[in-house]
């Protein structure tokens, strides 16, 4: 099999590319990203193409199958232009797959797509997916899934698989998120055991995460089964606050939702975080996720346990973790930080 990753530099299209490496059955890989990487693996030949602009087709021809793993998570201040990349960039991706006469087509959605759900009871596929309107994340999640629907209604020969990851998490992304998320100002020797004073506990605070070898094994498998339709991806248990609070070494202060949004909210105005408040909205109110189809159709299960998936991640942070790609740098000390400055806290892609 020849397959075609796109977005293949970052947290999990790294991990998806090795494990399809692994894979006997898969002959070639081509990976696509927007910058080439340092990193080198076997099997694999790098392609540099900006799903917004780039000759995809030409790209994508001879492929058994392309995963579309893309995405611009920042800049969330300029949401054209994530709007530009994500969206219009995934229709661009679509429509190319199609020319091509690529026979299968494995997208990366997200919890984030679906609607607003409950906490105390799992989902599954069949739930909503228009996601929250007050977060870019959500609304582009959720509008990629309606274009999909088209895709598929004019398409009915391409197998199309919908993925619906938790929240992903290894050692060498750790780096990459605390600049998506928390920003310059997180001090890496604050992340580790006892030094964090305290974990908020905010009502409606849980968690699915899971790890990104887990999450590309599922990749993995969609690739290589004849299955079609969304798979929701998630590793035991369910985290919320104190569970957070026992992996850190510290205590949960409750924090009222108003009194958390304002600080958020408070922060982004003043650039010190580039995560927008509406992505706290987004967390409290996705719905957990329900995984028996993927364990039953796929024959999916986590190696990893939610736990070991976000030690991993403080691990990380605290020692600036990372891998030789654009996304994934590791953390280059003051000047990386005084650089994230200059360029705008959540202003930058």
């Amino acid at each position: 099999m020849r397959i075609v990753v796109v977005g293949a530099t970052g947290n999990v299209g790294t991990s998806v590319v090795r494990a399809l490496a692994a894979d006997a059955g898969v002959t070639s890989i081509v990976g696509v990203a927007r910058r080439l990487p340092g990193w080198r693996i076997d099997r694999t030949d790098w392609r540099q193409a900006d799903v917004a602009t780039g000759d995809l087709t030409r790209i994508f021809e001879g492929a058994d199958a392309v995963v579309h793993l893309a995405w611009l998570f920042q800049p969330l201040r300029d949401p054209a232009t994530t709007w530009r990349a994500n969206v219009l960039g995934s229709m661009r991706v679509f429509r190319a797959v199609a020319e091509a006469g690529v026979p299968a087509l494995v997208h990366a959605s997200s919890v984030g797509a679906y609607s607003p759900g409950p906490k105390d009871r799992p989902v599954d596929e069949s739930w909503p997916t228009h996601g929250w309107p007050g977060a870019a994340y959500g609304r582009e999640k959720a509008y990629v899934e309606r274009v999909l629907d088209v895709f598929e209604h004019d398409h009915p020969g391409i197998r199309v698989v919908r993925m619906r990851p938790g929240f992903i998490f290894q050692r060498v992304a750790a780096t990459e998120q605390r600049r998506l998320l928390a920003g310059p100002l997180v001090p890496r020797r604050l992340v580790r055991t006892g030094r964090i004073p305290f974990v908020p506990d905010i009502p409606g605070l849980r968690l699915q995460v899971l790890h990104a070898e887990d999450a590309a094994e599922a990749y993995r498998l969609a690739v290589t089964k004849p299955v079609k339709g969304a798979f929701n991806l998630a590793a035991e248990p369910v985290l919320d606050p104190h569970d957070l609070a026992k992996l850190l070494g510290t205590r949960t202060v409750r924090v009222p939702r108003g009194l958390a949004r304002a600080v958020v909210a408070a922060g982004w105005h003043l650039r010190l975080v580039p995560a927008a408040p509406g992505l706290l909205e987004l967390v409290l109110r996705i719905p957990i996720m329900k995984t028996d189809r993927a364990r039953d159709v796929l024959g999916w299960t986590p190696r990893h346990s939610a736990w070991e998936a976000m030690r991993e991640m403080f691990d990380g942070l605290h020692d600036g973790a990372g891998m030789d790609t654009a996304p994934l740098a590791p953390d280059g000390g003051p000047v990386d930080r005084i650089r994230e400055l200059a360029t705008g806290i959540g202003g930058h892609p």
